[in-house]
Order: structure tokens, then sequence, then C-alpha cells
């Protein structure tokens, strides 16, 4: 077996203001940046040794990888594929509203021009595939929320109520191991 790590990147403005991001490039806060090197502390305190950060292209998660890989000295390298789901016409509408909680849950539904569930998994799914070939490498990945379901259900069985509930916190360091068949 070996290792994967996923981090949520740092506070946002529009995760205070409720707003759904997608590929809205909202900046972290403050306080995001201030989460994005405290998480690079916790790896360095907890021993986490990594081969290289992936992250996504969109400006929260890569300000979030820089200050993780300044803090740890681990070479970053953008990811394309980490970039968060294209939410349609859902991006900028409140996170809790009911009718996106309702379409959050359709897996092929695209948001009127965004992208759907299966659509992301496959690219995720497919990074995932490729990185669990690469035995000797560990990795740590920072992107966004959305990407964090994606991953989970790559390594746990969900229910679709569980996949749409699913949420890592801002800057949350989730370890994953991939088995070895």
């Amino acid at each position: 077996m070996h290792t994967l790590y996923f981090v949520r990147h740092g506070q946002t403005i529009w995760n205070i203001e409720n707003k759904i991001c997608g590929l809205t490039d909202s900046p972290l806060t403050e306080r995001g940046h201030k989460q994005a090197e405290e998480t690079g502390r916790k790896i360095l305190e907890a021993g986490i040794h990594a081969d290289e950060i992936l992250y996504s292209p969109l400006m929260r998660a890569a300000d979030t990888a820089r200050h993780i890989s300044k803090m740890t000295g681990i070479p970053m390298r953008e990811e394309p594929r980490l970039i968060e789901r294209n939410l349609g016409k859902w991006e900028s509408t409140p996170r809790d509203g009911a009718k996106f909680q309702k379409a959050k849950a359709q897996f092929i539904y695209r948001f009127q021009g965004g992208e759907s569930v299966l659509q992301v998994a496959q690219r995720i799914y497919n990074l995932l595939d490729e990185l669990k070939a690469e035995r000797d490498k560990t990795y740590i990945l920072v992107a966004h929320n959305g990407i964090a379901r994606v991953v989970e259900s790559y390594f746990h069985e969900m229910s679709n109520e569980e996949y749409a509930a699913f949420c890592v916190k801002n800057c949350e360091i989730v370890r994953y191991e991939f088995e070895e068949k």
C-alpha cells in the first residue's frame, strides 16, 4: 500500500458569503492564507513525507499549495484535472439553496453548461489510477470540495446521499491508502 493525501484549499471570500464557487476564481481570505500556512506546519509536525504536491489551477488551490510547499519544501506542480467542477447556472448562487441541493444529487445533470458528476469522476478516477500505479511516490492533492467527494468515492463505498453530503473543511488533511492487488 502507498499513501495519498488530499487537502482542500483555504477559506475564500465566497466560502464566507456562502456562494458556490465552482470554476469562479474566488481568492483566499487572509484567514485562508493563514490556514494554508498552518497546514504546512501540520504536515511537517506529522512527519508526512510526500514527493510532490499536485494542485488545481484555480488560484485558491494554487495559493494554498504554494504556502504548503514553502513551509514543507515539497515541490509542486499544477494538475489541470484537479480543477473544480463546472457548476454552470449554479455558480455564485447560495450553497445551501434548496434547488441546488436537490440538483446536486443528479449525477448526470450538467447544470446548463456545467459538468456532470460522472464527467468529473472520469477525469479524477483516471488521475488516481495513474497515481496508484506510481507505487514508489506519495502525493498531496490540493483541490476543492467537489473534487474531495470524487476522491472519497474512489477509496470508499458511498450512497448517493453520502456522496452529496460529503464535505472536507478548508485546509483539512485527509489520508488515503491505495490498496495493492
